[in-house]
């Protein structure tokens, strides 16, 4: 067992500045919260303390971590095989559309259990949830095809007192809608969020993940065991990324008075150009792009909303202005 050593924290600059996840992880911390995560602290080249991120056991296990750490989240699992997300990026996609919000806001982001977040895709993790209410008191309706993902996060969910007021899962019937079947019939929601499969298929997903491995490894991979995990709806749809956020789009426009702001990640830029032609088409009145970046990766949120400035305005009067005064 290596002990663990405090090194100095390089500040990863380009996350959100209200992101905890900004410095290199905290072992020392990390591993007083969860010893468990001590069996797999090993030296790097650069002779310091982390972990073998191309081992999905260590992965999880950090993942675990965190979650206890800075989220208070006391049991937290997924199934064998299933996504296992990087923590601080999807942090950041929550404090970059709580900025959002709080455009409509006077500049102050609404927090409490009346703030609702529609999350497609929750998975079986259920990190925006638990990221989410922890850092602004948010309720989440999350939503997934996956029946193996829905009782999962209700596992979770059931595991964490703090979770149960506030989050509610629905399992979404018809694999080819994303709203109808889950926003019911009066429901408003502040907003949408949405982390939408990548790949066009199974086979640009496994050669992604090859490539993601051999990066990592010091040793030639030659099977796609995949370091955060990922089911077949968790990583590819017909028509990828692409397809998935304009369906999204289409599909937004018949709930245009249910929801204030929708949104989704978009990891290719080269995407931008065919959904910003949906939106104008989809007759958007705001369209927001947010860029996000973690490491070499660069990504960005697009938000969306078809309700006018003093549209927002007003449902911030009605609800927002009451949760300032508490």
């Amino acid at each position: 067992m290596l002990p663990i050593k405090q090194k100095r924290r390089k500040e990863k600059s380009e996350l959100h500045p209200r992101n905890p996840h900004r410095g290199r992880y905290d072992l020392q911390l990390l591993t007083a919260s969860h010893p468990a995560l001590t069996a797999f602290v090993r030296l790097n080249p650069h002779n310091d303390e982390s972990i073998d991120f191309s081992d999905p056991e260590a992965v999880k296990t950090l993942n675990t971590a965190l979650l206890k750490h800075y989220y208070g989240i006391g049991y937290w699992d997924i199934p064998a095989g299933y996504l296992c997300p990087p923590i601080p990026g999807r942090a950041d996609y929550i404090h970059h559309i709580a900025d959002v919000l709080a455009s409509d806001n006077e500049g102050e982001i609404p927090t409490g259990p009346q703030v609702r977040c529609l999350d497609i895709g929750v998975g079986a993790n259920c990190i925006y949830p638990i990221i989410g209410s922890k850092a602004y008191g948010w309720s989440f309706v999350g939503t997934d095809i996956d029946p193996v993902s829905i009782e999962s996060a209700n596992q979770i969910i059931a595991a964490n007192p703090a979770l149960q007021a506030t989050v509610e899962c629905r399992l979404q019937t018809n694999r080819h809608h994303i709203f109808p079947g889950i926003i019911r019939e009066g429901e408003k929601f502040d907003l949408t969020i949405c982390n939408p499969p990548f790949h066009v298929s199974r086979a640009a997903a496994e050669a992604q993940t090859l490539r993601k491995l051999y990066n990592l490894s010091t040793e030639r991979v030659g099977a796609s065991t995949r370091n955060f995990g990922g089911q077949n709806g968790e990583l590819w749809c017909l028509g990828g990324e692409e397809k998935f956020v304009q369906d999204m789009i289409r599909e937004s426009r018949q709930f245009a008075e249910s929801c204030r702001w929708f949104s989704s990640l978009v990891s290719n830029q080269d995407h931008l150009a065919s959904i910003y032609k949906f939106l104008e088409k989809a007759k958007a009145t705001e369209v927001k792009t947010i860029p996000m970046g973690q490491g070499n990766k660069i990504s960005r949120i697009v938000a969306w909303s078809f309700l006018g400035e003093g549209e927002r305005e007003l449902g911030r009067r009605e609800r927002f202005t009451k949760l300032l005064e508490v």
